[in-house]
């Protein structure tokens, strides 16, 4: 059995609760065992399967390159980030999926981990209106298998984020 696996669930410490906890913002973990066998479906809804969430209760985390600037979109597991919302979002006039190296590299997570929370490098975040109408929300914790619940009000603030029309579906 892996070290992860004798871990009682809560024990966990990332960059992403970390932050949470520092600015005294309370959050939920949540565990499941990660499988690369399905990954064509995408990890959010894997999480969003194992845990029994709601996908669009579960949001996922891209980096996108403006061509000046790498920025944060967070949408629902059953969506996708529009590009042109996000970069008026921003006030930028295109964006693009940023390279999965360079989103490992300024996140200091995997892709399939990346967490809004915690990130080496901080950027801007745009978090998806359909968000606030929950009492809390699931976004990766820092590492795949591992997230964590939080009021989207509570993330917007710690982010300094902004709410925005991103996603599609």
């Amino acid at each position: 059995m892996s070290k992860k696996h004798k871990k009682t669930a809560g024990t966990a410490s990332t960059p992403a609760t970390r932050e949470l906890s520092e600015a005294g913002i309370p959050f939920k973990i949540y565990e499941y065992e990660h499988s690369s066998d399905h990954m064509d479906e995408g990890y959010g809804l894997e999480g969003a399967e194992k845990l029994g969430i709601d996908p669009h209760r579960s949001f996922k985390t891209l980096m996108a390159d403006t061509g000046d600037e790498r920025v944060i979109g967070v949408v629902p597991v059953s969506g996708h980030l529009d590009m042109k919302y996000l970069a008026a979002a921003v006030g930028a006039k295109k964006a693009a999926m940023a390279d999965p190296k360079v989103a490992q590299r300024e996140s200091g997570y995997v892709v399939g981990g990346i967490s809004p929370l915690g990130q080496r490098t901080k950027h801007k975040t745009v978090i998806d209106e359909s968000a606030m109408q929950y009492d809390e929300i699931i976004v990766s914790g820092g590492k795949r298998g591992f997230s964590v619940g939080v009021n989207p009000n509570d993330l917007v603030n710690v982010l300094g984020a902004t709410v925005a029309k991103i996603g599609t579906w």
